[in-house]
């Protein structure tokens, strides 16, 4: 069969699918039904035949260009030739042909010639014959009716909502077919995206929306939201006018104009499923699809991406749009065939888009509205950061077998505990914390931290504990995290509870008829997890919720003044998404309902427990970059002429904070005093003083270059500073500012205890650690002649002849003033200090203090545990004899369990085959036994290359 017979039969089946009755010429029958394509249709003299004519009703509508597979390019241009080639006499619905096709049986391309600008786009399937018949009948496209939208009306919009709507409505009216909303949390954008589905459903006559979501409490949330929105010039509210279906069955009421799902039961229907199992909408879809916990064992491979297969049912013309709410990767990476598979619009929602969102949605970023803005707006509030360091949470702890302990099992699921004795000392890491080894100490001395600083000096004068968010690392975590707390604050169960999706079930052991031995999740009496959210939102109780996930992104929770991290975060996107949790805006009234005696909600505090917020790069930070600074400290150095970054980004988060705390009365006096210019438009100029992408804007636009150099830049970002700094340097506008903020703020009084390694607002922990970095290497410089280890560090001959004793004679000097530090605080310095240059965590080996010193000694280079560089060096000497072939599977073995003694120990010796795995395992006769004469040479080699 040659390749365009090929084609031609998978076009033919592709057409059936959709419903077409395929016929030959010879064989015409225009009363098959609805949709009749004819293969092979001659033509008009001089245009030779169709490959496939298209009749719709009994009258032709377009045509197929079929072509052998992989060869589609340019092939749109001769389907339109033909779709203008029918003879005159035969009926047609309109002269040219509107619908022309081009197909390999692989690969679908569709152009409408009734659009403004016909493009071409890729179908997943062809659309059926009801489809273009109800096409037909309309008096224009889609796409000509986008083009035509009335003028908004943005009478309900404020400023940034109306231009994301404007901006949005502009991308349909180009018929671009991907668009992103970047807006921060708490900012509207779904409202944005509700008005914009009213306004395509009103004006564009549009079909059928999909709102997608990627779990329950997402949808149940949009649910209420678009039954309560009141279009402009409307008495009725949207859920009135439109039917709008959540569904909970996979099954679409065909009246529904906007259908609410969850990408799990839209693949699930695309599947041909009778029904869905409720619990997998529950967990986002996020945290299944990316690496959330810091965690090295954790497992990266999700298995292969699922697939959509054509469903004739849920045919890909069924939507015309689909907004995706919080649009992250989880919904357009592992579930993007889903997205894919519908000949829709797409519309992405997100507060937190990176490079992979932003190039799924083909770099059409229709508004972009961040953080920093809504700060400055007073659409989001500011966040500081506590960071919290306890010794367990730094570097693990050792059960000791001396006494011979007994210690108890835990069942994950059922909590059941049994007690096993040690036979040896058993340790583990922090990063088995919570997963494998559940140390309580750790998890009180947080929470007593938190109690006894972080609320009393962030929170002053509260008389209750603000409402806090706690994430956890899983279902076991959150249990214990709610124990201690109520333990820990003296609090009763209302004081803290949990809301994970498995709030309210208890796990219960079942034998089947098999004898197969399964964990069952039965509903107890306790209240549902939506419930307890409700009263974490509106009660007050609970005090604190412990989460892992459940609303970790999306959920609308105002009254949150808290977030403390008990779990790491590798995604800085999804790290960005939970830190939103905490910038909702609630009006003071609001807020003393749940929290009586809090005055305002101007920041949030995130206590960071586990290192997330040093190792996650993220796009915001803390707009205030010098917290130890006083607001008149840092009013009076901007005065005095100080422009630098941190101090014009500090007074913009004070100014942001004070507007909230004001009265209107006092904001009018201050906007009077400062030249007309509001608190918020001082804060804008000043965080766009800090902004290198408002330098470039302003430097292209005074230089009138495309691309304004280092000094043109340079001299802009000095004008805008100059600019932003000018309504300060009125005195009379400095001692109001300054009076009337110490009517509404008291200093928070910094300091630290012994109880943890460190506790503080982060800024200091920074400063700290560099002070720390700092006489590390003046240190190192003054005793280089005085130690072995440095003089040969200095010395710089390979290999390096180090020993462990050389280690430990430096880690006591170290341990002396004035370094007076571990490997492990030293690692954590350089982390704070120098975050790009490190690469990996370490400290926790004594062969690290090699890493640590020459990082030192060569700041430009890049900070990797010692470890990960000596396999680095041992993999590329094994690939050097010949790779995995070169050595039998147990010589493998004994090589690997070799390189790692050298990591460890620096070199290896015959005395040390004698030692742990190798004494367990032959010791050194057994290494003699598969090397022979080669062992003493190899060991020589491995001391040379690796410990280099």
């Amino acid at each position: 069969m040659t390749p365009e017979a090929r084609a031609r039969r998978a076009i033919d089946a592709r057409l059936e699918a959709a419903g077409w009755r395929v016929q030959d010429a010879a064989d015409i029958d225009l009363d098959a039904g609805r949709g009749v394509a004819v293969r092979e249709f001659p033509l008009k003299p001089g245009f030779g035949k169709a490959d496939y004519l298209l009749y719709v009703d009994g009258a032709a509508a377009g045509v197929v260009e079929a072509k052998p597979f992989g060869a589609l390019a340019g092939v749109e241009a001769q389907a339109a030739r033909y779709a203008a080639g029918l003879p005159g006499g035969l009926p047609a619905h309109r002269r040219p042909l509107p619908f022309a096709f081009a197909s390999n049986g692989d690969a679908t391309w569709f152009a409408d010639g009734r659009d403004p600008n016909p493009r071409a786009r890729r179908l997943f399937a062809f659309p059926r014959p009801e489809t273009l018949a109800d096409r037909l009948a309309e008096p224009r496209s889609l796409r000509a009716r986008l083009a035509a939208l009335p003028p908004l009306d943005a009478s309900r919009l404020w400023a940034v909502q109306a231009r994301a709507a404007r901006n949005l409505e502009e991308s349909f009216a180009h018929a671009r077919p991907r668009a992103l909303v970047q807006m921060a949390t708490g900012s509207g954008k779904t409202f944005v995206a509700i008005n914009a589905a009213w306004r395509l459903l009103r004006h564009a006559e549009a079909g059928r929306i999909l709102f997608l979501v990627d779990r329950n409490t997402l949808g149940r949330q949009a649910e209420s939201e678009f039954a309560n929105f009141a279009p402009p010039g409307e008495s009725r509210k949207f859920g009135e006018l439109y039917a709008v279906q959540r569904l909970a069955a996979n099954r679409i009421n065909p009246a529904a104009k906007v259908v609410i799902a969850t990408v799990q039961r839209l693949f699930s229907m695309l599947r041909g499923e009778a029904a869905l199992d409720p619990d997998s909408e529950n967990e986002s879809a996020f945290g299944s699809a990316a690496g959330l916990d810091d965690e090295e064992d954790s497992d990266p491979w999700l298995g292969p991406a699922p697939e959509a297969a054509y469903n004739p049912a849920l045919p890909p013309e069924f939507f015309d749009f689909i907004i995706v709410d919080e649009c992250h990767r989880s919904i357009y990476d592992r579930w993007s065939r889903a997205l894919l598979y519908f000949d829709s619009l797409l519309v992405g929602l997100t507060a937190t888009p990176d490079n992979r969102t932003i190039g799924f949605f083909d770099q059409n970023l229709v508004m972009q509205y961040g953080h920093e803005e809504a700060v400055a707006d007073g659409v989001n509030v500011g966040f500081d950061v506590w960071r919290v360091r306890t010794e367990i949470g730094e570097a693990g702890g050792t059960i000791p077998a001396a006494d011979r302990p007994y210690v108890a099992m835990r069942d994950k699921a059922t909590r059941a505990e049994r007690l096993v004795g040690l036979a040896e000392d058993f340790s583990y890491d922090a990063n088995r914390l919570d997963r494998d080894v559940v140390a309580e100490s750790q998890i009180r001395t947080v929470l007593r931290e938190f109690r006894h600083r972080v609320l009393k000096e962030a929170f002053p004068g509260r008389k209750e504990a603000p409402k806090t968010l706690i994430f956890a690392k899983d279902d076991s975590h959150a249990d214990d995290i709610v124990r201690i707390a109520r333990e820990v604050f003296d609090e009763g169960d209302a004081f803290c509870g949990k809301i994970t999706y498995r709030t309210g079930f208890v796990a219960v052991p079942r034998t089947g008829a098999d004898g197969t031995e399964t964990t069952e999740w039965v509903r107890t009496s306790g209240l549902p997890p939506e419930e307890v959210l409700a009263n974490f939102r509106n009660a007050f109780h609970p005090r604190i919720a412990v989460t892992v996930d459940m609303i970790s992104t999306g959920t609308d929770v105002k009254p949150i003044e808290c977030l403390v991290f008990m779990r790491g975060v590798r995604s800085a996107a999804f790290f960005e998404q939970m830190k939103g949790r905490g910038v909702r805006v609630i009006p003071p009234a609001r807020l003393r309902v749940v929290t009586p005696s809090a005055r305002v909600k101007d920041r949030f505090v995130i206590v960071d427990a586990v290192g997330v917020c040093e190792r996650v790069r993220t796009g915001s930070r803390p707009l205030d970059r010098q917290p130890s600074r006083s607001f008149a400290q840092v009013l009076n150095y901007v005065a005095r002429g100080g422009t630098d970054a941190d101090a014009l980004a500090t007074l913009g988060a004070r100014l942001a904070r004070l507007q909230r705390r004001l009265a209107p009365e006092a904001l009018a006096e201050l906007k009077d005093l400062a030249g007309g210019e509001s608190l918020s438009a001082l804060a804008r100029g000043l965080f766009r003083a800090c902004d290198p992408k408002a330098h470039a804007e302003e430097a292209q636009a005074r230089s009138g270059a495309a691309e304004p150099g280092e000094a043109e830049r340079a001299e802009a970002a000095r004008a805008l500073a100059r600019a932003a700094a000018q309504p300060f340097l009125k005195p009379a506008f400095r001692r109001r500012l300054t009076a009337l903020r110490r009517e509404s703020e008291q200093t928070i009084d910094r300091h630290t205890i012994d109880e943890v390694l460190y506790s503080g607002f982060d800024a200091a922990a920074v400063e700290k650690a560099r002070a720390k970095v700092a006489d590390f290497r003046a240190w190192i410089a003054g005793a280089r002649d005085e130690l072995t280890a440095l003089q040969l560090l200095y010395a710089g001959t390979r290999p390096l002849k180090l020993s462990l004793e050389d280690l430990r004679e430096l880690r006591a000097a170290l341990a002396r003033p004035p370094v007076s530090a571990t490997p492990a605080q030293l690692w954590r310095a350089f982390e704070a200090a120098e975050a790009e240059k490190v690469a990996g965590g370490g400290g926790g080996s004594l062969a690290d203090l090699v890493s640590l010193a020459r990082h030192a000694l060569i700041p430009a280079g890049t900070l990797a545990p010692y470890r990960d560089e000596l396999m680095a060096r041992y993999r590329a000497w094994l690939d050097e004899r010949g790779g995995d072939s070169a050595f039998g599977a147990e010589q493998r073995e004994w090589l690997d369990r070799m390189a790692e003694h050298i990591a460890e120990s620096l070199a290896i010796a015959p005395d040390d085959f004698d030692l742990g795995w190798f004494g367990q395992h032959g010791s050194l006769g057994r290494a003699h036994a598969l090397f022979g004469d080669a062992l003493k040479p190899l060991m020589a080699e491995l001391n040379e290359r690796l410990a280099a």
